[in-house]
């Protein structure tokens, strides 16, 4: 009669959730207590209920007697398909009377109204984190404990939760879920497809708190700290020069190779028969002979100025459009060009590549060389 009249006479002291009967608030004080009489013979994970036991040992099993007739997808427990088939009907009768979201529960309910009221039941007896899922805690012990008790198939791989395991699967099935509406770029992972929406919408979340420049990536900012800290993580192993970029360690790696040293010449086959000069491609080679030939190919449609490489037209047209798509991570400055940008991370680098054969001034750009060598020269060019 206590059913269908709700008299729950016993409550908990520590949280105030009431019981029909005296058996269910000892259960319940266990995990506040974090007793735990039953143990998995096969892990060692120990559970307050003889029936949370039952239900974990699936895990090592993979048992699911539960199956929907409707998708004929299997569960492991028949409380787990009563919610499952919730999905198929959309009966949701238990209201929050806060926000108004729906449940097919009471428990459900319940356990929604903790995003409301704070509270977190569930504490780890390791580390003192709280949770609001009973759920959560579990799966956040395996963190203390190393268990992993969702294996892949294909390959072995363990995870400690199925949804790990289901990301993990998409590297073998070749999966991409996630697709871009803008672009229709495919991703396996939602946190791979949330960056990439930011080339789309021009977000950049993270920024400098010493000089304010904004990135996509953390990555990115992590290394424009390094212009802040003078951290080097890139060191060359011929003279000790560190670097705070790889691609800063590879350039250099070049003064040490030399442009005609025989490794160099090994890697560029086609030469010029006019100058000599050496090539990688001979692509590049029939680009280059247009510097003998005169020939400029690609037209500009807005003021006929003509260029030997369509790389030429395209940063043409950008004094046209005024487009600045390099910019400097740094200092935020914007350049049209590649070589603009490259050309000015030297004022944050140092570096000073040119350097005067008379007296050995050095210079980041080769025009501040050609204008110094007037002064040697009596202002002649």
């Amino acid at each position: 009669m206590q059913m269908h009249t709700d008299n729950k006479h016993y409550s908990c002291e520590i949280c105030g959730s009431t019981f029909l009967i005296h058996s269910a608030l000892k259960k319940h004080i266990r995990t506040h207590i974090g007793y735990k009489p039953h143990i998995c013979e096969v892990c060692g994970t120990g559970f307050a209920q003889d029936c949370h036991l039952k239900r974990h040992m699936q895990t090592h099993t993979g048992e699911k007697p539960y199956s929907c007739q409707i998708c004929s997808l299997s569960f492991t427990t028949n409380s787990d398909l009563t919610v499952h088939i919730q999905k198929h009907t959309g009966i949701k009768p238990f209201a929050c009377e806060v926000c108004g979201s729906t449940f097919s529960y009471t428990s459900a309910l319940k356990t929604h109204l903790r995003t409301h009221t704070g509270e977190k039941p569930y504490s780890c007896e390791v580390c003192g984190s709280t949770f609001t899922h009973g759920s959560t805690l579990t799966t956040h012990m395996r963190t203390h404990t190393g268990e992993k008790p969702y294996p892949c198939e294909v390959c072995g791989s363990a995870f400690s939760t199925s949804s790990d395991r289901k990301k993990h699967m998409r590297k073998h099935t070749g999966e991409k879920p996630y697709s871009c509406k803008v672009c229709g770029s495919a991703f396996a992972s939602s946190s791979y497809f949330k960056k990439h929406m930011l080339i789309h919408t021009g977000e950049k979340p993270h920024s400098c708190a010493l000089c304010g420049s904004v990135f996509l990536f953390y990555s990115a900012l992590e290394t424009h700290m390094r212009m802040h800290t003078g951290e080097k993580p890139y060191s060359c192993e011929v003279c000790g020069a560190a670097f705070a970029r790889n691609h800063y360690l590879k350039r250099h790696m070049k003064t040490h190779t030399g442009e005609n040293g025989t490794e160099m010449k090994a890697e560029k086959p086609y030469s010029c028969e006019v100058c000599g000069s050496a090539f990688v491609r001979n692509s590049d080679l029939n680009t280059h002979i247009r510097i003998h030939t005169g020939e400029k190919p690609y037209l500009c449609t807005v003021c006929d100025s003509a260029f030997s490489t369509n790389s030429g037209l395209n940063a043409h047209l950008r004094t046209h459009t005024g487009e600045k798509p390099y910019s400097c991570e740094v200092c935020g400055s914007a350049f049209a060009t590649y070589s603009g940008l490259k050309m000015h991370l030297r004022t944050h680098t140092g570096e000073k590549p040119y350097s005067c054969e008379v007296c050995f001034s050095k210079f980041t750009a080769n025009s501040a060389l050609n204008k110094h060598m007037r002064r040697h020269t009596g202002g002649r060019t």
